[in-house]
């Protein structure tokens, strides 16, 4: 991919940013493939510095890896990190479910992000969908730690979403499963949202970690 309009000086870093996490919850970059700062320095129009920085952030949200012998690359997706991150997905995303339900929250942003997903559309679109309704129906849980906890792991999350898809296509069943995590948050029962939403995100755990050809 080449771009052929350069950044406003003053968000370098950030179009980079957003430019590389693209191309990595796309599929354009491969997990292991290097990033070589000078390569993607040139092809983005941009100095090394932006590209750098960059990489910092990447791998702070979990999907670069920085080795001071190897220099950055995609992380690869195994099942230490699907059981890391999704530990604390089980326990945290539920309970923040069940409060913002307790809250009064509104979901009709959640409602509404529902409605723009289209099974069989590309993985980068459908992760996005994902991502973005996950994150409205937990937003409201009006916790600030736990808004916060969760958000720093959306990258990672994202990141082996992505994975699971490109071993088997589950988006459908994905997308019903939403809808009743929804429907019990929109009718105020938030045990049932909290419980339908647990074994979603444990079901999609257990068949990527199986799934995944690098575990023992």
């Amino acid at each position: 991919m080449i771009y052929h309009r350069a950044a406003p000086p003053g968000s370098r870093t950030d179009f980079v940013l957003e430019a590389i996490r693209d191309e990595i919850l796309g599929g354009a970059l491969r997990p292991g493939q290097a990033l070589v700062e000078a390569e993607l320095a040139e092809r983005m129009a941009v100095s090394k510095t932006p590209v750098r920085e960059a990489l910092k952030t990447l791998a702070g949200t979990g999907l670069v890896v920085l080795s001071p012998y190897k220099g950055a690359s995609v992380r690869v997706v195994d099942g230490a990190l699907v059981r890391a991150v999704y530990e604390v997905r089980t326990v945290l995303e539920p309970e923040a479910v069940r409060g913002a339900v307790r809250a009064g929250a509104d979901f009709g942003p959640a409602r509404e992000i529902l409605t723009e997903a289209v099974p069989n559309a590309d993985p980068a679109r459908m992760s996005l969908v994902n991502r973005r309704f996950h994150r409205a129906m937990y937003a409201g849980c009006g916790n600030p730690l736990m808004i916060r906890i969760l958000d720093d792991l959306r990258d990672q999350t994202a990141l082996i979403t992505v994975a699971g898809w490109g071993i088997r296509p589950t988006w459908t069943a994905e997308l019903a499963e939403h809808g009743a995590v929804l429907a019990a948050a929109e009718d105020g029962a938030g045990d049932r949202a909290a419980a339908l939403l647990r074994r979603h995100i444990q079901r999609f755990a257990d068949r990527v970690i199986e799934e995944l050809p690098d575990v023992p």
